[in-house]
């Protein structure tokens, strides 16, 4: 409780989200984090804290010396995938809040042309050695592979469909059509989901996010000193991190259809003072469409086992009555580590997503989701 609304996000910056790029990662993180520090109305020099994000892009020191950053007092790394932008923010409110500094920096940048091709780059992260006993001899080793019985599970168990998953999918494609910074905008319908190729049985083509290239990047305050800056304040009011149960490797666990979110989910809530009711917009991360499903469900949305009808009918699409992703999240925006997330709920509750913007809203949050099932939950409101 000691974080509520001690932090906000003070700026933020996005670089133009495209396949191909021909710069590498460093120079689109930094690109991004120049456009979060003027929309801040900070210079380089105001930042005193740095947190890289992913497992591409430039370090804390190569951030600052190329930012002009002489008076670094605090870093830090989370290492938790697509989780670790939204858990950054959790740990730079409490460094922020012990005083350790006053404006943090949290960014990342995508080269997926350049990088190695997904299978070997995130098999370089510590965290995918736990599955090398049980997955990995069976040959999945890519993302769609390892969620795919994660899938399976709650639809054997409660009936979910693949034309539910496609709700979600052609949902979040509508939203993408409004946004000019999005790499997919050809109109979706739930039959083009379901003429899409199989990947892993059950996730075809378009329930998988993109491979994509970009950066983005934005400030976290101390909220005091967020009155007097250039934008309207985004409080983080709730906030809190949570990991999947034991064992680590995804078919092992007891029950493979609850994630780390679940846990985390009642702490945010209950920091912030609100319920799921109170949700005006939810930018849920959507490496797969199935995992936005789970995510509504351990957040209280629904109960386990619902998500499929929660997402049906029009509920979460723009004028429903949770809009889910209003940029056009990892599927059809850009894969952007769930950063791009953020960004658009702060621009959400500035009431600056133009064709977007969800009328009058006051209360949002943002998710992400680790590599196998870990989860942050971020719940802001317009300050």
């Amino acid at each position: 409780m000691a974080l509520r609304d001690k932090a906000a996000i003070t700026g933020i910056g996005e670089t133009a989200y495209q396949r191909g790029a021909t710069r590498p990662a460093t120079a689109l993180q930094l690109e991004a984090s120049l456009l979060a520090i003027a929309d801040a109305g900070l210079a380089p020099g105001d930042i005193d804290g740095i947190m890289p994000i992913g497992t591409t892009g430039a370090s804390a020191e190569e951030l600052a010396t190329n930012l002009g950053i002489t008076d670094l007092r605090y870093t830090a790394v989370t290492p938790m995938g697509g989780a670790g932008g939204i858990a950054s923010i959790q740990t730079a409110a409490a460094a922020i809040q012990a005083g350790l500094c006053r404006h943090v920096l949290i960014a990342a940048g995508r080269n997926t042309s350049i990088a190695a091709k997904v299978g070997a780059r995130i098999h370089a992260m510590p965290q995918f050695h736990l599955v090398t006993e049980f997955e990995l001899p069976l040959g999945a080793i890519a993302p769609a592979q390892l969620y795919a019985p994660m899938a399976r599970r709650h639809m054997e168990l409660f009936g979910t469909t693949s034309a539910q998953l496609a709700e979600i999918a052609v949902a979040i494609r509508g939203h993408a059509m409004l946004n000019d910074n999005a790499i997919m905008k050809k109109p979706m319908t739930v039959a083009d989901h379901q003429a899409s190729r199989m990947i892993a049985d059950p996730f075809r083509l378009l329930d998988c996010s993109l491979e994509s290239d970009g950066g983005a990047a934005f400030i976290v305050s101390a909220a005091d000193r967020a009155r007097d800056m250039r934008a309207p304040r985004v409080l983080v009011s709730g906030i809190a991190e949570g990991h999947p149960d034991s064992p680590s490797a995804i078919t092992q666990r007891p029950d493979m259809t609850r994630l780390g979110i679940a846990k985390a989910a009642p702490r945010a809530f209950a920091m912030a003072g609100v319920t799921p009711a109170d949700i005006q917009v939810a930018e849920v991360y959507d490496c797969f469409t199935w995992v936005v499903l789970c995510q509504l469900e351990d957040m209280g949305f629904c109960a386990k086992g619902e998500g499929g009808a929660f997402v049906q009918g029009g509920r979460i699409a723009l004028g429903g009555a949770l809009p889910v992703n209003t940029h056009g999240g990892l599927l059809s925006q850009a894969h952007m580590i769930g950063m791009n997330h953020v960004v658009e709920l702060v621009r959400q509750l500035r009431h600056q997503a133009g064709r977007a913007q969800v009328a009058g809203v006051e209360v949002g949050l943002a998710t992400g989701y680790g590599d196998l099932g870990d989860g942050a939950l971020m719940i802001a409101r317009r300050g």
